[in-house]
């Protein structure tokens, strides 16, 4: 719980000795001024809630006190102690909220506590207020901020998407137009990376190898040799009959340079390719003829 700090303010001694032996009990911290400017100085240097003020004073009356104090430290809880005669003189204060409450002198000790501490219970909440209302404020600025790193990370994520899209489609284009044949193999056995060269070399029947299982399409002891791990140099390489033909392959287990898994088969068959497709083409030929 904060502390209760109240101030008192009358030009006459005595009633605010009488004010502080009332109040002593309530464990307020009680501050004391003997004019409305001296009450203004104690307010730049302590944080006061409840000010409690006489409204005759010499140079400065209480009304004129607490409007000034409204509009410096508008939070505090103001209230005029003053006799049924000056009611009227506080009235317009009261309306324009320079003034919480008129307490009138004599007053009733009971009541004047009660009254007190239903202050500091609004100065109190007043604060609470401020708190939450500042909390809520850097909660949302924090949640602006934040919300603003996550648009840029998603903004740069979706540019390196583009970035590496495109990438991608520049090498499977480049893929696709290699003089050599060029096939994936994944760690499931099956065929995930095919070129044209490749689909050619198996025949062109063969429309896309891609998903095949890869000892349904190459020989055994091409994947016996491929899946063997001997082949670590790039100048490795060791024919093999593929397609009926006599072929250099090399072959690269992946990972080294990416989180991809699985071997690389690599077969020049360029030559050979276009003996299969001049051979093709006769095939096709001489089966047109027979349909005539």
């Amino acid at each position: 719980m904060m502390e209760r700090t109240i101030l008192l303010v009358d030009d006459e001694e005595n009633i605010t000795a009488s004010l502080v032996r009332l109040l002593r009990r309530d464990g307020y911290t009680i501050l004391r001024a003997n004019s409305g400017q001296e009450g203004l100085e104690l307010l730049t240097q302590r944080e006061v809630g409840v000010i409690v003020s006489d409204q005759r004073m010499p140079g400065m009356t209480g009304v004129e006190f607490l409007s000034e104090v409204k509009e410096l430290y508008p939070d505090t809880v103001r209230i005029v102690l003053s006799g049924y005669t000056e009611l009227n003189s506080v009235t317009d204060a009261i309306n324009r909220g320079a003034v919480y409450k008129f307490l009138t002198k004599p007053w009733e000790d009971d009541l004047l506590r009660a009254n007190v501490d239903e202050a500091f219970r609004r100065y109190e909440m007043k604060m609470e207020n401020v708190r939450l209302n500042r909390e809520i404020r850097e909660a949302n600025e924090k949640l602006q901020r934040v919300n603003q790193e996550l648009e840029e990370r998603v903004e740069n994520k979706t540019r390196e998407v583009v970035r590496n899209l495109n990438v991608l489609q520049v090498s499977q284009e480049v893929l696709e137009h290699l003089p050599v044949a060029v096939i994936g193999i994944g760690e499931d056995g099956m065929i995930a990376i095919a070129n044209k060269m490749a689909r050619q070399l198996f025949g062109a029947e063969v429309q896309a190898l891609l998903g095949e299982a890869a000892d349904t399409i190459i020989a055994a002891d091409l994947l016996a040799w491929a899946s063997s791990g001997v082949h670590q140099r790039h100048e490795d390489a060791e024919l093999f009959s593929v397609a009926g033909h006599d072929i250099r392959c090399w072959c690269r287990t992946m990972g080294e340079f990416s989180t991809s898994r699985g071997t690389l088969l690599v077969m020049d068959a360029g030559s050979q390719i276009k003996v299969l497709q001049v051979g093709l083409q006769h095939r096709r030929r001489d089966d047109a003829r027979n349909d005539q």
